[in-house]
């Protein structure tokens, strides 16, 4: 039996003005798997990503989330259904710790109160321990872990990244936005960006990736979709979706295909 999807888009519009950003757009995410969405500039997706994490309501629509109808709920609310994300533009404490940059997202969805943090009673260092090592286990995905203590700002480029990724993790997920992971990393960063996303989708993670690398996308996804003007034009396994007309003519490129 094949499962529910764990995200279900239907009618999904969004518009700016008099653009049309998003057009009725409907999507159906299966748990457990890596799914792309790719399209040339303007083409909706990080209107989409937008939309399901909460970040920007769409105008119209249904969007839910492990069955949760999550439809222009505040992005907090939706994460308590268990949704993450990143962005294109890295949104790191600089002077922080790495492990502490991820404290901060490991603690949002821990009860806590104000009774317990000045008393430090059992249950507050209960739940510190807990953050902590949530914190530590999300950096050691994403091979951190031996950075922890290092100020954010010491961390290369490509690894501020994965730093944005073990911060989404420490909220324990079960489903990952990446929008445009791979910006700005060569190729040997980009693979161990695709090592590193094989690796949450092995322990269960199902993750929703928008990027521009075409090579890095048909490496690791299970499930391709392409979006242009708003619309979804295909959707499929990679190699269906690189031999379709319609993505040849709105994105690839016949180059591309080869590359």
């Amino acid at each position: 039996m094949t499962p529910d999807p764990i995200i279900v888009a239907r009618g999904v519009t969004r518009r700016f003005g008099g653009l049309v950003a998003l057009d009725g757009l409907d999507l159906d995410v299966p748990p457990g798997i890596v799914q792309a969405i790719i399209g040339p500039n303007g083409s909706g997706k990080t209107t989409l990503l937008n939309a399901l994490s909460g970040a920007s309501h769409a105008d119209a629509g249904s969007i839910r989330i492990g069955g949760h109808e999550i439809f222009r709920l505040k992005p907090h609310r939706i994460a308590r259904f268990g949704l993450a994300r990143t962005f294109q533009t890295i949104r790191i404490f600089e002077n922080l710790s790495v492990i502490e940059n991820v404290k901060v997202a490991a603690a949002c969805p821990t009860p806590t109160s104000l009774f317990d943090i000045i008393t430090s009673n059992s249950r507050h260092q209960h739940t510190e321990a807990e953050i902590d090592h949530n914190s530590r286990e999300a950096l050691e995905i994403v091979g951190l872990a031996g950075r922890a203590n290092d100020h954010a700002r010491q961390l290369p480029y490509a690894q501020q990244r994965l730093l944005e990724i073990a911060r989404a993790l420490a909220s324990k997920p079960n489903v990952l936005l990446l929008d445009e992971p791979a910006a700005g990393m060569n190729m040997t960063e980009s693979m161990t960006l695709l090592d590193t996303i094989a690796r949450l989708k092995s322990s269960g993670i199902t993750i929703l990736l928008v990027e521009h690398n075409v090579r890095l996308v048909m490496g690791i996804s299970d499930r391709v979709t392409v979006l242009d003007f708003g619309k979804k034009i295909a959707e499929g396994a990679p190699y269906e979706v690189q031999r379709n007309p319609k993505v040849i003519e709105a994105y690839l490129g016949r180059r591309h295909l080869h590359a």
